[in-house]
């Protein structure tokens, strides 16, 4: 992290937590928390994250001037400063398209979605084989890779139009879908998860095998480069390396019926909770970070270039009253 200048900012709606995981120097790290309720899917754009949460999308902007360190010695401080209540919608992955548009991926409802400052959300596509908007999650819905500022790729864990029809197929009927063109371009997957497009591949979480990888778009195949010990979600590059997020199991029954509970018991591992660095090049563990206590389990992480130390302003103490920007330059 500190030799590439980079630090992270992950989410676990299981404790409800932002952190932010930065360096102090070439053997310390950096580690800020802050609470949001059931916070998953978290974006960064610039200088601001955009977070998901129970039923609300956040924007948190930067409250600092780019390159000063003046609060306390973090060079990044987010500040909540636009929320869009959205509802209990299941909102996983967000993004941000080129026109500067907050896009989500809204799971009750089974579609791609974008904030309102009016409605709950606004439907902006969903699978071909869904035939109507329901708050019945029929084939969860989960991640959004973007290409080029647009929407190109979603993950769902089946290709079911029935409610919670998906449960029945999580083993190996996840698939890939084409936005663009309403195409299934992968299947066979068991409970897919965070596509990131980078260096011209289509990555993913296989993540009821564990493995991380890319779709061969020629075979329409998962080609997997690496195992995982822990249930996959949350995926971002720096560099050669990929930083891929790992979860324990939520309860005894959660890896019920998949290859990753097999592939845990045959190698007598439990599953961890915490990150692994990948060398792209070799398909090589090289770092690890396993968290312990009361953390169990991860949704994303997102990679913030060129910040060595960041931090967030949350909602529990009176800071959040007392920090007020400006713009530049106002007299």
């Amino acid at each position: 992290m500190h030799e590439l200048k980079i630090s992270f900012a992950f989410t676990t709606y299981q404790a409800g937590k932002l952190f932010l995981l930065g360096s102090l120097d070439s053997e310390h790290l950096s580690a800020f928390e802050r609470t949001f309720t059931r916070c998953m899917g978290l974006c960064s754009e610039g200088d601001r994250l955009v977070l998901a949460s129970l039923y609300q999308v956040w924007v948190l902007e930067n409250s600092l001037e780019r390159g000063a360190l003046t609060h306390e010695g973090y060079d990044r401080l987010f500040l909540p400063q636009v929320g869009y209540v959205t509802g209990d919608v299941d909102a996983h992955d967000v993004a941000v398209d080129s026109d500067g548009r907050i896009l989500f991926i809204n799971t009750l409802f089974s579609c791609l979605a974008t904030v309102s400052e009016r409605y709950s959300f606004v439907p902006v596509w969903k699978p071909p084989f869904i035939t109507r908007l329901a708050a019945e999650d029929r084939c969860h819905l989960n991640g959004l890779a973007m290409a080029d500022g647009q929407p190109r790729w979603v993950t769902a864990v089946s290709t079911s139009d029935v409610a919670d029809g998906w449960r029945e197929h999580r083993r190996a009927g996840g698939v890939v879908i084409d936005v663009t063109s309403n195409e299934i371009v992968a299947r066979g997957l068991s409970m897919p998860h965070s596509p990131r497009y980078y260096q011209g591949r289509l990555w993913l979480l296989d993540s009821g095998t564990g493995h991380f990888g890319f779709i061969d778009m020629d075979k329409g195949s998962f080609e997997p480069i690496a195992f995982c010990p822990g249930y996959l979600r949350g995926l971002c590059f720096a560099g050669d390396y990929a930083i891929v997020g790992l979860s324990r199991a939520r309860e005894a029954s959660s890896f019920a019926g998949l290859e990753l509970s097999s592939r845990l018991e045959s190698a007598g591992l439990t599953a961890r909770c915490g990150f692994v660095v990948i060398d792209l090049r070799r398909g090589d563990v090289v770092h690890w970070l396993k968290i312990e206590g009361a953390v169990e389990e991860l949704y994303d992480v997102v990679t913030l270039p060129g910040v060595l130390r960041p931090a967030a302003i949350g909602f529990k103490t009176g800071e959040i009253r007392r920090t007020i920007t400006l713009p530049q330059g106002t007299v």
